[in-house]
């Protein structure tokens, strides 16, 4: 019968899946070993940490070299190395892992095709990007004088349209694999919250992990990547928790962002990021009583 015929090798069903592959289904398994060998490079460390054999992980990692065609890591005088191709490859690798743990956990998924984050330990951190159509409409008058300000100048940050907004930015620059804090406005939300000691120290400093570890942190900094591919605009909505001034009380925090493509002076990339803090939230199941638990005296658009 044609329904009992094998599937040809490398042909896809009607779902466009492969057909099962049993080393495949030990993906998850393979990018651990990956991920914390790459952050270990240390062999014995990382099989202390991933609970199992020297011999699995070397496994994992000669099945993921000989599926992508290419050496991950080389040995160097008996330590381990990451080689430019397991440079290239560790993000995304982060990425799958921790986007796939989130969406088992129900933390992550798309919304209208919007990305949602919903993860509430050890610390909250959801958020919900927005549609440009919503900015115009609901994102307050300076989302939206900074939005036109970056069409009228092509995200030019020297330009005399972004020149006003500057000390209501804050400006990173991507340096390898990090975000990297290159100017803090005096008048940014940021600046606002945590206080002059941090606005003056804060240039030069990778842009801060969350709670969670380096993977979480590649799903939260995946917007700011985002931008920098496409050189445009995004909007989100975003409730947390963070320490505020000088006492680093750790205290709730709900507010609106607009992250910008932008180019520096020399024309390299710069991403600009513009924030409100506001109780005029739209993310998804979050009680508007949590949103408001952010004292009210630190509201910006009121």
């Amino acid at each position: 019968m044609v329904g009992d015929e094998p599937t040809p090798a490398g042909a896809v069903d009607e779902l466009g899946l492969m057909p099962p592959d049993p080393v495949f289904a030990g993906m998850m398994e393979m990018l651990r070993s990956f991920v914390v060998l790459a952050d270990t490079l240390n062999l014995s460390h990382a099989v202390e940490r991933l609970k199992t054999t020297r011999q699995t992980v070397r496994r994992h990692i000669r099945l993921l070299e000989e599926s992508r065609g290419h050496a991950l890591f080389e040995l160097r005088d008996r330590q381990y190395a990451l080689t430019a191709a397991g440079r290239r490859a560790l993000p995304e690798a982060e990425y799958i892992l921790a986007r796939s743990q989130g969406w088992y956990a129900g933390m992550i998924e798309r919304i209208n095709g919007l990305d949602s984050i919903r993860r509430w330990e050890p610390h909250p951190y959801l958020l919900q990007q927005q549609s440009l159509g919503d900015l115009w409409q609901k994102g307050g008058p300076l989302l939206v004088r900074s939005a036109r300000a970056w069409a009228a100048s092509g995200g030019d940050l020297e330009h005399e349209e972004m020149n006003s907004l500057r000390e209501n930015m804050v400006i990173f620059r991507r340096v390898g694999e990090e975000w990297v804090c290159a100017e803090v406005g005096p008048n940014s939300s940021f600046a606002t919250w945590y206080g002059w000691r941090w606005e003056r120290s804060s240039v030069g400093l990778p842009l801060g992990k969350l709670p969670g570890g380096r993977t979480f942190a590649r799903i939260a900094t995946r917007p700011y990547d985002e931008v920098e591919a496409t050189n445009g605009l995004r909007y989100d909505h975003v409730h947390t928790a963070a320490r505020r001034g000088e006492a680093g009380t750790v205290e709730p925090m709900s507010f609106k962002r607009l992250l910008m493509g932008c180019r520096f002076a020399d024309d390299s990339f710069a991403l600009g990021l513009v924030g409100l803090r506001s109780y005029d939230l739209n993310i998804d199941g979050l009680e508007q009583s949590v949103i408001e638990a952010m004292p009210k005296e630190l509201l910006e658009d009121s």
